[in-house]
């Protein structure tokens, strides 16, 4: 499955919220040298139960805009 991502770096806490078109994450790391997207994998795998290997970032490595592909679901879980 393909999600559109909106990251929003160093908030309070990491949560996920429904977004326009995809979900919103908000991570508590920092958006250097990898950190908050490293989050991200962890928080999205643990969301949906995956592992986090079956959470790749296709686009948007260096933007908060991302296109995130969930590998073995097929249809989006709350």
């Amino acid at each position: 499955m393909i999600l559109k991502v909106r990251v929003i770096p160093r908030a309070s806490k990491a949560r996920i919220e429904p977004f326009a078109g995809g979900i919103k994450v908000y991570l508590n790391e920092p958006a250097i040298e990898g950190k908050a997207n490293k989050k991200l994998l962890a928080v999205l795998a643990a969301h949906y139960g995956l592992k986090k290997r079956a959470v790749v970032i296709r686009k948007g490595f260096k933007s908060r805009e991302k296109i995130v592909e969930l590998e073995g679901i097929q249809a989006l879980r709350d």
